[in-house]
């Protein structure tokens, strides 16, 4: 696979498939060689890399960029750097965890609100009977300001030794996480994966499928949580105008 990364905007995206990605989320596992660690950027990560030099710093350092959203395709497509196709945290984990249950690999989720990650791990598990989770965590509102509370999360995911890790706990939180303490716990790859611990709950549904390929996935999850998404869709998002003239 060509895991080479192309300019999009103010980052740099792997121009990669879905069958692509898992392929190298195995090859991580397999090779037991350096602790990689995967983000997604979709509109609004790209808006705070424009405005976070450290986030831009994360995403310039991980070792796959996936581009999440039918919008960023389109643009892509606009700047004549078209990629191979969307790819979401919450299209990749479910088929993560088809793989992770057929190959025998083991998955540790943390993030959430509290009861949430062992919600998704019970439905999970009568999913894929045969699925390893071996861990689940969701720490309290300002966990990452504690020393205590991360050697914490830290020696939870080293003393069962997850061969994928997947973080919740939206962005920028969840790459921050990931960045500054992936020398810390053992884990052989992690993945940002945001909202989807949500998904695999079962608390918050999914667009359906043609919500989804038609770029309007955002849509549905405004209409779920219309006070919590209103600035992020219809005041921070709109910024991307302004991005796309400045990067064409």
């Amino acid at each position: 696979m060509n895991n080479s990364k192309i300019k999009f905007l103010n980052t740099y995206v792997n121009n990669v498939s879905m069958k692509e990605t898992l392929s190298y989320i195995e090859n991580c596992i397999k090779e037991d060689s350096k602790k990689s660690y995967i983000i997604a950027v979709n509109v609004d990560v790209i808006i705070k890399i424009e405005n976070d030099s450290y986030l831009k710093e994360i995403a310039d350092n991980a070792d796959m960029v996936l581009m999440d959203g039918k919008p960023l395709v389109w643009i892509s497509s606009l700047l004549k750097t078209p990629v191979k196709e969307k790819i979401s945290g919450s299209d990749l984990v479910p088929l993560v965890c088809e793989m992770a249950a057929n190959k025998g690999y083991t998955m540790f989720f943390i993030g959430g609100k509290e009861g949430i990650a062992d919600q998704a791990k019970v439905r999970l598990e009568k999913q894929y009977p045969q699925i390893k989770i071996v861990g689940t965590y969701a720490p309290k509102f300002g966990f990452e300001k504690s020393e205590e509370e991360l050697n914490k999360i830290n020696r939870m995911i080293s003393d069962v030794k997850p061969d994928i890790l997947v973080v919740c706990f939206g962005c920028p939180k969840q790459e921050k996480f990931i960045y500054e303490n992936i020398d810390k716990y053992d884990a052989k790859i992690s993945i940002c994966a945001g909202a989807t611990i949500d998904f695999l709950a079962g608390n918050i549904s999914r667009a359906p499928q043609w919500m989804s390929n038609n770029g309007l996935e955002w849509f549905y999850r405004f209409m779920q949580e219309p006070k919590r998404l209103f600035r992020r869709y219809f005041v921070d998002d709109t910024k991307i105008f302004k991005l796309i003239w400045k990067y064409r």
